[in-house]
Order: structure tokens, then C-alpha cells, then sequence
């Protein structure tokens, strides 16, 4: 092979390492969870699976559990709607105002990553807790009943979803704020643009990437959650993560788990296809 063949080929090679871990732990695991999603729901760990392409798991299975999915999008909208209006003035605080004390600011965005996903959660549950500072405070200057309690309902979990994944909210809002030409504010307020139109008319549509980044990172993992809704809220607030989780680990249900399982990546595929056509800038619109 000459030299030239070798320089060509070269790119290829280097993308080797990565195909085959892609192809060994994801596309592999993917199509095994195909697979089972088909197989005979009267079937059992005991008594085996036989592949009977039983697709009327994949009804069967929206009809006994779509309140579930319908609270997963829902929560996680409300979380991501709540981590725009704190993640984008602080974003845009760091990368903008922040001076000599931005890389504090990002450290502290990003040390709660650190602990343990878990840990953070449980922390949150002695935040919320009816015998907490917050809840007594909130009683306090009267914004809860005597008997109101944040834990155990749907704010306790959506708060939960909101500080777990803000970090993929603020950061990549943050990258792309950060590379905003300050001239660009200055020529618009030299053509006499409030600090509205200014926001609104440049610096919006150019952190645009940035914001469509950052709320994909949010929501995807937030729709798929369940350890918030299990360890801050109760049954009645449990997401399609909590009915997943019980199908392969309590109940055993192979092919009721991995029915919901496709149906959980169909939906958040089509909310992140629409949601991108509606962002693509060539469209003007967000």
C-alpha cells in the first residue's frame, strides 16, 4: 500500500476503537432488548421466553402505563421551563459579568457533580422534609397551610429534576454566551435597541446553540429519570423510569420492561426531531 493509501486509510482506523465499543455495549444490548421486547408475555425467567413476535406487548403496555408516561414529559417540562429561568440569567451572569471570579462561579456549577447522584437526591430529601428549615420557613410567612409539606408531592420531584440536571443546562449556555461578540450589544444599542430588543434581536438567536444543547442534555435524561421520583415523591408521582425499573428488577416482566423501554426512546425521539426542526435557525424560530 502506498503512502498516500496508508494517509487515507489512517482516519478509519482511528475510528475503530470507538465503532466497536459502540457495537459491543450499545448496539448489541439494543437489539437483545429488541428482541425481548417480542417475546411470549406469559413467559417467565423460570419457564423461559419463546420468541412469538408478540408486538401487542408494545400496546398493551402504553394502555396499562401512559399516565406514567404522560407525568415523565410533563415533570420534565416543568423542570426544564424552571431551570431556564435560573440557568440563563446565571449562564449568562458567569460568561458576561462574572470578571475575575468566573471560574469560581463554574466550579461551582459544576462541584456538585462530584457526589454521588444519589447522595444529592437524598440531601434533598432532608431539604424538603416536613420537619425541615424550608417547609417551616414556608409555613412561617404562610405560603404553606400549617399541615402543607413539600416531600412526597409533585414540586419535591420536580425541584429534584431541576438541581440534578441544571449543570447540563448552564454549561453549555455558558460556552455559548461566552463567545458572544460584546461589540454586537454595543452596535445594537448604538442603533437604539432597548436592552429588550438588544436580548431579544441578537443575543438570544446567538446562544441559540447553545440553549438547544443545553435543554436536549436536560430533558432527555429528566423524561428517563426515577430516582427522584422514588426517593421524593410516593407512588402517585412515579415516571416511566419508576415502571421500567420495576418490570426488569421487582415483577420480572422481560417484555413488558423492554416494550416500555422503546417506547420511552420512540417518544423522546420524536419530541427531540420536532423540537429540532422548530430550532433549525433557518427557520427563524426557537
Amino acid at each position: 500500500m502506498t503512502a498516500r493509501g496508508r494517509h487515507r486509510l489512517l482516519p478509519y482506523l482511528l475510528l475503530l476503537p470507538g465503532v466497536a465499543w459502540l457495537l459491543l455495549f450499545f448496539a448489541v444490548p439494543l437489539l437483545q432488548l429488541a428482541a425481548a421486547s417480542l417475546y411470549d408475555p406469559g413467559g417467565s425467567l423460570s419457564t423461559g421466553y419463546a420468541m412469538t413476535w408478540a408486538f401487542g406487548n408494545y400496546p398493551d403496555a402504553l394502555r396499562a402505563y401512559w399516565p406514567q408516561f404522560a407525568r415523565s414529559f410533563m415533570y420534565a417540562g416543568a423542570a426544564l421551563a424552571l431551570a431556564l429561568l435560573m440557568g440563563y440569567p446565571l449562564a449568562y451572569a458567569i460568561a458576561r459579568k462574572a470578571g475575575r471570579w468566573k471560574n469560581l462561579l463554574l466550579v461551582a456549577v459544576v462541584a456538585p457533580m462530584f457526589t454521588s447522584f444519589l447522595v444529592r437526591t437524598l440531601a434533598w430529601k432532608t431539604i424538603l422534609s416536613d420537619n425541615g428549615w424550608l417547609v417551616g420557613l414556608l409555613r412561617d410567612v404562610h405560603l404553606l397551610g400549617p399541615d402543607g409539606r413539600l416531600l412526597a408531592t409533585p414540586v419535591s420531584v420536580v425541584l429534584g429534576l431541576t438541581y440534578n440536571f441544571l449543570p447540563f443546562l448552564v454549561l453549555p449556555l455558558y460556552a455559548s454566551l461566552e463567545r458572544l461578540d460584546p461589540r454586537l450589544l454595543e452596535a445594537a444599542g448604538d442603533l437604539y435597541a432597548s436592552p429588550a430588543q438588544t436580548f431579544r434581536r441578537v443575543t438570544l438567536p446567538l446562544s441559540r446553540p447553545g440553549l438547544v444543547a443545553g435543554t436536549l442534555l436536560f430533558f432527555i435524561p429528566a423524561t428517563g429519570d426515577y430516582i427522584n421520583a422514588e426517593l421524593l415523591g410516593t407512588p402517585n408521582e412515579y415516571m416511566i423510569g419508576n415502571v421500567i425499573d420495576s418490570a426488569f428488577l421487582v415483577r420480572l416482566d422481560y417484555p413488558q420492561g423492554a416494550a416500555l423501554s422503546f417506547l420511552l426512546m420512540a417518544a423522546i425521539l420524536a419530541a427531540v426531531f420536532g423540537y429540532l426542526r422548530r430550532a433549525d435557525p433557518s427557520q427563524g424560530v426557537l
